[in-house]
């Protein structure tokens, strides 16, 4: 399969307009002599630093496909030809700029009207979940009891698993949750034993071993290994949620961790963090078997998502307001109101790899320490492949 995520005619008619959201849920790969990746960098894509790129080679959807990969930026078209001719600029410090940026993110107005904005994304979001649910796929929900992955859940009526230690925040509001909207759940207990195993196959399925993205990897590969086991197609997850609608304290309070001074461009700043998450995420995921599904970044979603005024993303009192409207019309208030944890504390995947770590000899005072014992799992290094310059 030379293209992903859309059929070449979405993507032709996307180049022909410029038109970054063209409908569907990204795309990558090859069209008419050109490496594409959507804007969001919703399906991961790299070349091989160390060979010729042609349509029929030197180029990979996963990166331990390659001998020497590097992530194609997202929002960016690249004749072959280009790339062939030109491969020392692969071998830069800036590898990134070997590529082609053919899309940006829009900046449209916000919508004036705050129920019109409601009423397109709610609309969005049905669109999205109906097109999943239409598909021919068997498709479970990664559900940790919060809005986002509830949200997905309900609409699309599918089984719910839930990942963690048995002490988990995770596992608890999954449980509340579930019971709270009359689902039945599925709950994947870890023990430390499963993080050993798991490690080094989630590093080199993602292209990474820094802690962070190995203990963000970890649940949703684990989760993933349960469902595939099950007999499912599909895991769906309720990703993109924090960064389209105002889910982080960052975006309120604007400190340190962005540069914009209104909550709406701090909130832009998080969704262009998404092409730096996404692969690992997706990687993870497609190392089990699965077809990942993230139906909230769904470009409906998005486009939608982008025309929230900032008096439906966050404030002091409430994030993502706006989203949690909509939710509100589906989901009881309990499950609509609730905050959660990221998946790497609420499932206490951190805190039980750093456990490991340490007695496994790599104390804190070394400096992490966790991605020096991650490294300690692997035979041979893993190659890593980013594109935190791209955006």
């Amino acid at each position: 399969m030379s293209l992903r995520g859309s059929s070449p005619s979405v993507v032709r008619g996307a180049l022909e307009t410029g038109d970054p959201l063209p409908g569907g849920a990204g795309f990558a790969g090859v069209v008419d002599g050109l490496l594409v990746r959507d804007v969001l960098g919703r399906v991961p894509l790299f070349v091989d630093r160390s060979g010729q790129v042609s349509v029929s080679d030197g180029w990979a959807f996963e990166p331990t496909d390659l001998e020497d990969p590097v992530l194609v930026p997202a929002g960016t078209a690249t004749s072959l030809e280009t790339l062939a001719g030109d491969v020392s600029r692969l071998h830069s410090k800036s590898p990134t700029s070997a590529f082609e940026r053919r899309w940006r993110l829009p900046e449209p107005d916000p919508e004036a009207d705050p129920d019109a904005a409601l009423e397109s994304l709610d609309r969005a979001i049905r669109t999205a979940t109906d097109t999943v649910r239409a598909d021919d796929r068997d498709v479970a929900v990664a559900f940790s009891g919060g809005v986002d992955s509830a949200l997905v859940a309900e609409r699309l009526d599918a089984p719910l698993y839930v990942v963690g230690f048995p002490d988990s925040h995770d596992v608890e509001a999954a449980r509340s949750a579930a019971a709270a909207m009359d689902r039945e759940l599925t709950v994947v207990e870890l023990e430390p034993a499963d993080l050993e195993r798991a490690v080094p196959a989630v590093a080199r399925a993602i292209g990474r071993t820094n802690a962070m993205d190995v203990q963000i990897a970890l649940p949703l590969s684990l989760v993933g290994e349960r469902v595939a086991a099950d007999g499912y197609d599909a895991l769906a997850v309720g990703q993109g949620a924090d960064e389209l609608f105002g889910g982080y304290e960052k975006v309120v309070h604007l400190d340190h961790r962005v540069d914009a001074d209104t909550t709406r461009g701090a909130v832009r700043e998080s969704i262009l963090t998404l092409p730096d998450q996404l692969p690992r995420d997706v990687l993870a995921i497609e190392a089990t078997g699965l077809e990942p599904v993230a139906p909230l970044l769904y470009d409906a979603v998005v486009d939608a998502a982008l025309r929230l005024p900032d008096a439906l993303l966050a404030d002091e009192e409430r994030r993502k307001r706006g989203f949690r409207r909509v939710a509100g019309r589906y989901l009881p208030e309990e499950v609509t109101d609730r905050n959660k944890k990221a998946v790497q504390y609420g499932s206490l995947v951190a805190r039980e790899l750093d456990r490991l770590a340490r007695q496994n000899g790599y104390k804190r005072r070394i400096g992490d320490h966790v991605t020096k014992y991650i490294e300690s799992l692997l035979d041979d290094p893993v190659r890593t492949a980013t594109d935190r310059d791209s955006r």
